[in-house]
């Protein structure tokens, strides 16, 4: 079993005001976000799915050219290879499940 605390993983800084702390599995990873507000995850794409979780704020998401505001309670799928951007209206906190593992992020 692998085991940890949220408070004992440091945050870093991906993007301005983008700060995210990432968990580790054998097929997926999983991350948390705090992001400031008017911060920016800049237009990107990659082979991982991923899964948006809008935990507080409110949260302007785009993919494949299609924009919504996002809030809490909120669950965005995001396939594999689709370009997404998104941008915090308010301050948010923000979880994502990457599959396979981002071990770019490990």
């Amino acid at each position: 079993m692998n085991h940890s605390n949220l408070d004992a993983i440091e945050a870093k800084e991906f993007f301005p005001g983008v700060k995210g702390k990432f968990i580790h599995g054998d097929g997926l990873s999983w991350a948390f976000w705090n992001i400031d507000a008017q911060a920016e995850v800049p237009r990107h794409q990659h082979v991982h799915e991923q899964m948006m979780h809008v935990v507080s704020g409110q949260f302007e998401f785009e993919i494949d050219g299609t924009k919504r505001l996002c809030h809490p309670g909120d669950v965005v799928c995001i396939p594999s290879n689709v370009p997404h951007y998104g941008k915090a209206i308010t301050e948010c906190v923000l979880m994502d499940v990457f599959t396979p593992v981002r071990e770019e992020y490990r």
